[in-house]
């Protein structure tokens, strides 16, 4: 990949990259669609890091469909797939991950022991393959965006991180690949998550304030939802994910599936 990267950069062309697991939905094609405005080149990459999963999590589960994958991105018109494999990845006798201290702590870092730092490993070996203008993430995971932006900035990466609203489905869930794995009732059971965020939304517009009374509008919607086992739900700093912040940020398990989401409390919920 490095070799048209660099092919790309000789003829003047600007680079842009969409890091992803694969298994794409409309949210990861929102992303692409923003790549290809924004820059003359773009490569999506497709890797299910193993070292960003902790044990007994999905990895081995994690929905795969590399031929869908590739219609889609052919249809999208993106000019390279990066593809590597673990091997090629990490090597026999790989040792070394990047943890970006502070940010990554709290919340995901706290219930995902070692998940971002195989997440800021990983993008930081695809923006040395590719070495991208700008890179497009998602909304939806506001705190690995917020580690990978602090990860670029303290590495010297040239890189610009552009962040793309969260695509919802009609009822309010916002897309993920894990959304495959929910039931017919925990599908129905999962929009309380855009449901608590949108409450605490309007709540916040009328004036209220005060970060504990906001948590518990939050935990209240989602604790009246028999199938919801919520992990957490709080109001943070979204540069440091410590709180008092307007950024409401939520985790939550329906069966065997954990869902995450979010929303800036300062603005208006969608739909």
């Amino acid at each position: 990949m490095l070799e048209a990267s660099r092919r790309w950069r000789r003829e003047g062309l600007s680079i842009g990259l969409v890091p992803t697991m694969g298994a794409l939905h409309a949210g990861h094609l929102r992303l692409v669609e923003g790549a290809c405005r924004e820059n003359d080149r773009v490569v999506v990459s497709i890797f299910v890091n193993p070292i960003q999963f902790g044990p007994g999590e999905d990895f081995d589960h994690y929905p795969r469909d590399p031929q869908r994958d590739a219609e889609l991105l052919a249809k999208a018109g993106v000019d390279g797939i990066y593809e590597p494999t673990v091997a090629a990845m990490y090597p026999p006798g790989s040792s070394t991950l990047i943890h970006v201290a502070g940010v990554s702590q709290p919340l995901e870092g706290q219930a995902r022991p070692g998940h971002f730092d195989g997440v800021a490993t990983v993008v930081a070996k695809l923006f040395t393959a590719v070495e991208p203008d700008r890179a497009y993430f998602g909304q939806k995971d506001a705190q690995q965006v917020a580690v990978v932006k602090r990860m670029a900035r303290d590495l010297d990466f040239p890189v610009e991180i552009r962040v793309s609203p969260t695509v919802r489905e009609l009822d309010g869930l916002a897309l993920s690949s894990r959304n495959a794995y929910l039931t017919p009732d925990e599908r129905k059971a999962a929009a309380s998550l855009s449901s608590a965020l949108r409450l605490a939304a309007e709540a916040y517009a009328h004036g209220e304030g005060k970060p504990d009374r906001l948590r518990q509008i939050l935990k209240e919607r989602l604790e009246a939802e028999p199938l919801a086992q919520v992990e957490y739900a709080e109001v943070v700093n979204p540069e440091t994910f410590i709180a008092p912040g307007s950024l409401a940020v939520l985790a939550v398990r329906f069966g065997r599936t954990r869902l995450i989401d979010n929303h800036d409390l300062a603005k208006v919920f969608p739909g």
